[in-house]
């Protein structure tokens, strides 16, 4: 299976009336926003469930609003996310929650994906497309060799393992399409989300790829 013309038009009916058009990869903006915390914990019943690294009952956690394709993401999974798991996550100092952005079909294909592994592998596969992002997302780079993209993407799938017949009911899937689009609404409507990468500190939002050293002066004054 693969995602150039037959199963690109499979994806495309599995999304049926999803809209992913208009935003892309985030600014860093004028104003700062900040979003009540408990109002940003309030997931829409039907979008998507959060998944948590870290300690859950930590005093600060981060949020990160991602799109699989954008160059910013990647670039932040691939530069500062491993020394910033290592120093806040995996010491358990905060709660790091992920949530899917999509702002086009492959984000979708990623991201169904993701939730269709399970929650104990949702990571794996965003870190694997992350690490492989030049391997797959090739429209900033050649806007004529976008059908290719599946196919790296359903490479990618099957080392993760997906099987030919698994990854085909992954792309055919009525409902994670839906459920990733309400998400997408939700952080624009209610959580004033413009595009990726977009963090949430306990609450206050900071716009754009993020050093460690901005993210530890954020973080930092809150771990008292």
């Amino acid at each position: 299976m693969i995602i150039s013309r037959r199963n690109t038009l499979m994806l495309a009916a599995a999304t049926g009336a999803v809209s992913l058009a208009g935003l892309g990869s985030a600014r860093a903006q004028d104003a700062a926003v900040t979003i009540d915390p408990a109002m940003l914990m309030k997931l829409d019943p039907a979008g998507l469930t959060d998944h948590v690294l870290g300690n859950k009952d930590a005093k600060v956690t981060v949020i990160e609003y991602g799109s699989a394709g954008c160059p910013h993401c990647g670039a932040f999974h691939k530069d500062t996310y491993p020394a910033f798991k290592a120093k806040y996550i995996d010491t358990g100092k905060i709660a790091f929650i992920y949530r899917p952005f999509a702002l086009n079909v492959y984000d979708v294909a990623v991201f169904m994906l993701a939730e269709i592994a399970g929650p104990d592998h949702f990571y794996n596969v965003i870190d694997t497309f992350y690490d492989n992002q030049d391997k797959w997302d090739f429209a900033e780079f050649d806007p004529g060799n976008t059908g290719k993209e599946g196919d790296a993407i359903q490479a990618i799938a099957l080392q993760l393992g997906f099987t030919a017949d698994s990854y085909k009911q992954a792309l055919t899937n009525q409902e994670w399409p839906t459920r990733i689009q309400k998400a997408r609404d939700q952080a624009i409507n209610d959580f004033k989300v413009s595009g990726t990468p977009t963090f949430f500190i306990n609450g206050k939002q900071s716009v754009g790829e993020q050093s460690l050293d901005d993210l530890s002066k954020a973080i930092d004054p809150l771990l008292g």
